[in-house]
């Protein structure tokens, strides 16, 4: 049983290092005790769960996440896998869809960088913006294998939103269990029919970057989440901020992990949706996703 009782985050990064390919030093999100602080006060809001999805080649690093979670009380939650083709490692290129679905049914069942820490879910797995390259397609492949052979979920990184119905058919056509599956990042689309359309294939989505309103305003966010709840799709979404970047923190006067807490359920409260679907994008569905 991966979760605990609570409010669970579905898509966050403890920390993570994007920092090479991006240039800055903003992307080395490795800020310890400013992370321990903000998850403090997440436990005092009732957080529960973090499902970090920082996986091979994101910088990760399960030891420090073990030691956030237990300095903060919040029981986080480690991927296994592969994100979106430029940040992928070598290994990628040059090993066979087998060889990689072992890797993650490795960190799955046996552990991660050798130190007993199990994987409890493939992800965040990835396409580019409006494609899926070769690397990323056999990345997929390797991650369905894997999630056949242990049990385990699938959740996805869609660049901007996009490719997502592309997904969506690729696991079909392998005959992938779709309540098995939550597309990652398909607020940024702003596109409800784009959303309901996955939503009817049968899969969870996520509205996961909340308060990045660079991207999408979070009224935007709002209106398409009212018209998932009319049209009773209530138990397939996930909510998250996928904070990437020091800059995220509010130590930098970035919105912090409470932000999704303290600022967006107020003003979808108020916005109309409902007491029920909020419980259910916070605690219950991600219960039902992860505990099955």
């Amino acid at each position: 049983m991966p979760l605990v009782n609570g409010i669970t985050f579905m898509h966050e990064h403890t920390t993570i290092d994007l920092s090479g390919l991006k240039g800055t030093d903003d992307c080395n999100l490795n800020c310890f005790e400013e992370t321990i602080g903000e998850y403090k006060e997440l436990y005092q809001q009732g957080v529960r769960n973090i499902v970090d999805v920082t996986n091979i080649g994101m910088g990760r690093n399960v030891k420090y996440v073990e030691d956030i979670a237990k300095a903060s009380g919040i029981n986080i939650i480690h991927a296994t896998g592969f994100y979106q083709h430029k940040f992928l490692p070598q290994v990628v290129f040059d090993s066979g869809v087998d060889a990689l679905a072992q890797i993650m049914i490795d960190e799955i069942e046996i552990g991660i960088d050798g130190t007993g820490i199990k994987a409890e879910i493939i992800g965040e797995i990835g396409s580019s913006k409006n494609e899926m390259t070769a690397e990323e397609h056999k990345v997929f492949q390797a991650a369905m294998i894997a999630a056949n052979r242990t049990g385990k979920n699938l959740t996805t990184h869609t660049t901007l939103g996009t490719y997502g119905h592309e997904q969506v058919a690729l696991f079909k056509e392998h005959n992938f269990d779709l309540d098995r599956v939550v597309i990652g990042h398909v607020d940024l689309t702003g596109d409800i029919d784009y959303i309901m359309h996955m939503l009817k294939q049968g899969v969870y989505v996520e509205f996961d970057t909340i308060g990045k309103e660079n991207y999408m305003a979070d009224s935007r966010r709002l209106e398409m989440l009212k018209v998932i709840e009319a049209a009773g799709f209530t138990d397939k979404v996930f909510l998250s901020l996928d904070i990437t970047r020091k800059s995220h923190l509010k130590y930098l006067g970035g919105l912090g992990y409470t932000f999704l807490l303290d600022n967006f359920v107020p003003m979808i409260r108020e916005g109309g949706i409902s007491e029920s679907f909020i419980e259910k994008m916070l605690i219950t569905n991600p219960q039902k996703f992860m505990n099955r």
